[in-house]
């Protein structure tokens, strides 16, 4: 390591680095967040709201998909019988500021990487301190891939869960205005965090908290878990559980292998 991140730092000084590292990272979201203004119109009507309309393109996908296995229209979308109503005074102006910082966010997220990486990277040996782009490209490329998972797969499919869902024809489904947002960046930013897993393991591997020893030995008991989330985000059936379960399953079996390379790494290293 080099004479500068051999010099200790006291505690307030990695205190004040935090300071300084949350800020920035703010700063970059409202910088975001002030841009997706100018695209708000397009970003509620088109994205937003995208998956209320039995066109969209994962309903459309589905409906091919159906035709082809030979189950003609059993999994396709023909209605969405909801609406979508706002109940409080300030209702769209808190939801409209929220969804501009949440967008921020996403898209300043490999900037708040960047950061992270100017964090952590004194710690680091000069060989690892060379693989900075690759990992803030990694880690931005699998959060924006579980950014769109998210949006495209499990957005569409428990809206037509829940559009669908009655337990009498005398109930309407009239959802709230901030309740179907809350369900939309619950899901996009839930899943662009769980693509962060590879990342995550590795980093927990160098340190010795995990090896993959563990994470196969809690292998069934994960995919027990993703089986039950994609039962509950998805309609009762078992192409669309099979759709949103696979990708997840192929990121923890995808941590399990980064955990054996660090491992071996590691042990050659020693040797």
């Amino acid at each position: 390591m080099s004479k500068k991140n051999l010099k200790e730092m006291s505690f307030l000084d990695h205190l004040e680095e935090l300071r300084w590292l949350l800020v920035r990272s703010s700063a970059a979201i409202i910088i975001m967040a002030i841009v997706t203004y100018f695209f708000s119109d397009y970003i509620f009507d088109s994205i937003i709201f995208g998956p209320t309309d039995i066109n969209f393109i994962t309903y459309r996908f589905f409906c091919d998909l159906s035709h082809q296995l030979g189950f003609t229209d059993s999994i396709c979308i023909t209605e969405l019988p909801f609406i979508i109503q706002n109940t409080d005074m300030e209702g769209q102006v808190s939801v409209f500021i929220w969804m501009c910082i949440t967008a921020g966010f996403i898209l300043a997220f490999p900037f708040i990487l960047w950061q992270l990486w100017n964090f952590i990277s004194p710690a680091l040996y000069e060989k690892e301190k060379k693989n900075a782009l690759l990992f803030i490209f990694s880690a931005s490329l699998l959060f924006f891939f579980g950014v769109l998972f998210g949006y495209f797969v499990i957005v569409p499919m428990s809206v037509n869960f829940c559009a669908t869902f009655t337990i009498s024809s005398v109930v309407q489904n009239q959802f709230n205005l901030e309740s179907y947002i809350g369900m939309i960046k619950t899901s996009v930013i839930a899943s662009g965090l769980f693509f962060e897993l590879p990342i995550i393991i590795y980093f927990l591997t160098k340190l010795g908290l995990v090896t993959p020893t563990f994470l196969r030995k809690y292998w069934k008991y994960s995919v027990v878990i993703i089986l039950i989330v994609a039962a509950i985000v998805t309609p009762p059936d078992v192409v669309s559980q099979i759709v949103v379960a696979v990708p997840m399953l192929l990121i923890y079996e995808i941590s399990i292998l980064i955990s054996k390379l660090v491992e071996r790494n590691r042990n050659k290293q020693n040797k």
